[in-house]
């Protein structure tokens, strides 16, 4: 790497501090239905309170805002409400192995895990990203109208992951039942306000099969109901000792997974299983009291028990929403099924007035009654998510993703502009300089361009058959380059304003698949980065490679996507290796630069950043890798995608 020549007096021992400018979390797109439970609820303010990744969002539908909890370290797997509809519990998984992380940033704590709202900062004070504990499995309890954290339970006590979390409710919610997911599902029950960490009362093996739900029974705090995989069952905490009694299904079949619990008014427990069967256990009784077989055709995912007494079954295969009265016959003038796109029931809750809230497996929340419709209030994607790119004009940008699916977002009123799914999983995508044609890279070897308005197909091409990492376009609009897993960047001649594709040829050099590509500014050039950390450049126009480094010092790139080069080497911290950062992205106004890395952080940076180990702002909130990040024309607003995490985080930049 050369410094340009504007830089004679470029010492590596000067220090760089973290820039003024700041992030804020803005606005979260996307929920986890497709393999967490329960996790879907109405708060008295009015805001539906669920989660995604490391971030518990509030989201007042009517008003169009969202407020965070971002007091967790990694993926949050189950939330819990109190009695007193203000208090929260939120369990996670174990983090990141974040050791080396931790010893060489704590110079970014001061920063890590930034909010929306000034009272959320103090839900992050306990979260040090130097502190190695939080990344362990735990409970975090807090408020959720000042955001503050009121305890942290269960240090060292959780193995892998905090799968179901229960407030007692007889009792006045004194009392949280936590269940671990490791091999023997350790079930405990903890006095969570007593002392600083809370107290734990008792634990014991629950089952050597997958537990799906634990709940306090609402008019007996000293009883438990457990289900799962090839069991119910009820447990009795007597002396601060849990004793078990398995449900018995006697001529019933017994089905492979009991999935959901609810409570009838009287107290009778209910469950819904995988063969798609309603049961009715007699309150403290251990037997079938009622049974409505085959209630729906495949697993029953949710079961809801509403004010007025009617209970509510969401189907995981049929995608039927069914309502039955109190003596468990079906209302035969409500039956809802559910679009496809949006996938079957997850979790059911009731929402204002006479709405109803579902959670689906395709990572949706809908909203709708009995009598109306349901229409989606959040949706994004349901599958590993690489690719973003950002309008040249507009404060529209647009993900894409293995699940398929294409969609156009506007991140002023954070809502999808279209959607359209294609035939192959997607990897990266780009803008045309005009904001016309979008071109997306597939994990297949095919890339496409699309037209921006009318979603229809203009061209496709195969190059090679492995995925298309990066697809840039040159400032000009006259070239595409396309950098492909099979170490070549492709290169197309483009007219009509991004509606005509003539091959060029290919870059041939790397000898590792091609990670990132920038474009000079007089669209000559192009500077890639591979998997083996090498730094080449190339002439667009020939395919050739540029040998001589040095003669490019000088070179204006009009964007900075490579995280490898002299005017990024900074965000690279001690010990880090070269697949640490995923992705950089400066600013149109080349003040800041903004890195994602393995660790599920979003790193703000001076820029030019090119001084070793340079210091940050880092924010947390992803809780997988963040794969991509971009900012928008207009510098207002950052993207970041989270690749396992599914999730879409937009920021707000501010000095």
């Amino acid at each position: 790497m050369y410094a340009p020549s504007s830089m004679p007096d470029y010492t590596i021992s000067k220090g760089a501090q973290a820039p003024s400018q700041k992030l804020k979390l803005d606005w979260v797109y996307g929920y986890r239905g497709r393999d967490c439970r329960s996790n879907l609820h109405l708060l008295p303010t009015g805001e539906v309170i669920y989660f995604i990744a490391a971030v518990v969002v509030m989201y007042n539908v009517e008003e169009e805002m969202q407020r965070f909890y971002l007091g967790h370290t990694d993926d949050v797997k189950c939330i819990a409400i109190h009695p007193d509809k203000v208090t929260i519990a939120t369990g996670q998984v174990a983090g990141h192995d974040r050791k080396s992380d931790a010893k060489k940033s704590p110079r970014t704590a001061s920063a890590a895990s930034s909010t929306s709202s000034s009272t959320e900062d103090a839900a992050d004070d306990e979260t040090d990203s130097t502190d190695i504990k939080c990344y362990v499995p735990h409970v975090r309890i807090w408020d959720s109208i000042s955001l503050t954290t009121l305890r942290i339970i269960g240090i060292g006590e959780f193995e892998r992951a905090v799968c179901c979390i229960s407030f007692s409710k007889a009792d006045g919610g004194s009392h949280l039942v936590a269940v671990d997911e490791a091999n023997d599902h350790v079930l405990s029950v903890w006095e969570w306000n007593k002392g600083e960490k809370g107290t734990k009362l008792t634990e014991t093996k629950s089952a050597t099969e997958p537990v799906l739900a634990a709940e306090f029974h609402p008019m007996d705090h000293k009883q438990i109901i457990s289900c799962g995989k090839s069991h119910i069952s009820f447990w009795t905490i007597e002396d601060n000792r849990l004793t078990k009694k398995s449900g018995v299904f006697e001529k019933h079949d017994k089905p492979k997974y009991v999935t959901c619990l609810a409570f009838a008014d009287n107290g009778d427990v209910i469950s819904g299983d995988s063969n798609g069967n309603i049961f009715v256990w007699g309150k403290g009784n251990t037997r079938i009291h009622y049974a409505v077989p085959s209630a729906h055709e495949g697993p029953i995912f949710g079961l809801y028990v509403m004010k007025d007494g009617t209970l509510l079954s969401g189907g995981g295969k049929d995608r039927k929403l069914l309502a039955w009265d109190r003596r468990y016959i079906q209302k035969t003038d409500v039956e809802k099924e559910l679009p496809e796109g949006t996938g079957p029931v997850r979790t059911i809750t009731q929402g204002k007035d006479n709405q109803i809230l579902i959670g689906t497996t395709k990572n949706a929340i809908l909203q709708g009654s009995l009598t109306s419709d349901f229409y989606s209030i959040v949706q994004a994607h349901t599958d590993e998510l690489w690719g973003l790119a950002v309008h040249p004009a507009s404060r529209q940008f647009l993900t894409c993703s293995y699940d398929r699916h294409i969609i156009l977002w506007d991140s002023s009123s954070h809502t999808q502009v279209w959607t359209k799914t294609i035939d192959d999983g997607c990897q990266s995508a780009g803008f045309h300089p005009s904001g016309t044609v979008i071109a997306i890279g597939t994990v297949t070897g095919r890339w496409l361009a699309i037209d921006a308005a009318s979603r229809d197909l203009v061209t496709v091409h195969t190059d090679g058959n492995e995925q298309h990492d990066c697809m840039e376009y040159s400032p000009d609009g006259h070239y595409l380059a396309v950098g492909s897993h099979d170490n070549y960047i492709y290169v197309y001649a483009v007219s009509e304003n991004g509606y005509k594709y003539n091959k060029v040829g290919r870059c041939n050099g790397h000898s590792s698949y091609i990670t990132h590509l920038d474009w000079s500014a007089d669209s000559q050039y192009i500077q890639s980065n591979s998997g083996d950390y090498e730094i080449l450049f190339w002439s667009a126009s020939t395919c050739r490679q540029v040998t001589s480094a040095s003669s490019m010092r000088d070179i204006e790139w009009s964007s900075q996507h490579c995280t490898l080069g002299f005017s990024v080497c900074g965000i690279w911290q001690e010990g880090a290796d070269g697949t640490d950062v995923n992705a950089v992205c400066r600013s149109h106004d080349k003040t800041v630069a903004v890195s994602g890395d393995d660790f599920g952080k979003v790193n703000l940076f001076k820029y030019p950043c090119c001084q070793p180990k340079s210091h940050s702002n880092s924010y947390s909130g992803h809780s997988s890798h963040v794969t991509c990040v971009r900012f928008l024309k207009d510098d207002s607003r950052l993207i970041s995608t989270g690749g396992k995490d599914m999730s879409i985080m937009q920021w707000r930049l501010s000095s």
